[in-house]
């Protein structure tokens, strides 16, 4: 059984994390700042750069919070001090990626392109090298913000099982389906 919640977190030097009266846990770092409230039963304490979440009673409910929160805030310490980056790459004939500042325009196969407008805290670059699949390059210091923005581009071409085309992320491994001539004898 995993004890993720019991694990400190290590802060480096640079980060603070403040608990307002409210229970809103606020993470400031070089590249930024994270807010994250907590429910009231689960509390932090902090002592000498290391940061340990502390949970009430051995309840299913708390026990479960308790690690999802100690992950959400170890996850906002890495965001603020080295950020996220995801990368996708675009698989199939034609299929093009361009940018311009936080728009995203996405040719995908079909009759029209889709225009993807991103959220201010996702930085967005495409990097189109003759040879190579185009690439969609992500970066935030919000894990699950970024995760999302990212699900949300795949969702719009999905890899099909057959050729791979779609867009996937950078070092996915697709499971691969035999065409209609493995059926015959």
């Amino acid at each position: 059984m995993s004890r993720i919640g019991k694990n400190p977190i290590n802060i480096p030097a640079g980060v603070t994390v403040t608990l307002s009266k409210d229970n809103v846990v606020t993470v400031k770092g070089p590249k930024g700042e994270l807010n994250q409230v907590l429910e009231g039963d689960i509390t932090i304490s902090q002592e000498e750069g290391v940061l340990t979440v502390v949970r009430p009673s051995d309840q299913k409910r708390h026990k479960a919070l308790h690690g999802l929160y100690r992950s959400l805030i170890n996850n906002m310490v890495v965001g603020v001090t080295s950020g996220y980056k995801i990368e996708q790459e675009l698989v199939g004939v034609g299929y093009r990626a361009s940018n311009q500042g936080q728009t995203l325009d996405l040719v995908l196969g079909y009759s029209h392109h889709y225009v993807f407008q991103l959220p201010q805290e996702v930085k967005v670059t495409t990097v189109s090298e003759k040879g190579q699949n185009p690439k969609i390059v992500l970066e935030g210091i919000d894990k699950q913000l970024l995760g999302q923005v990212a699900a949300k581009i795949r969702s719009l071409r999905a890899p099909e099982p057959y050729k791979g085309k779609g867009i996937k992320f950078v070092g996915e491994v697709l499971r691969r389906k035999a065409g209609k001539s493995a059926s015959k004898k």
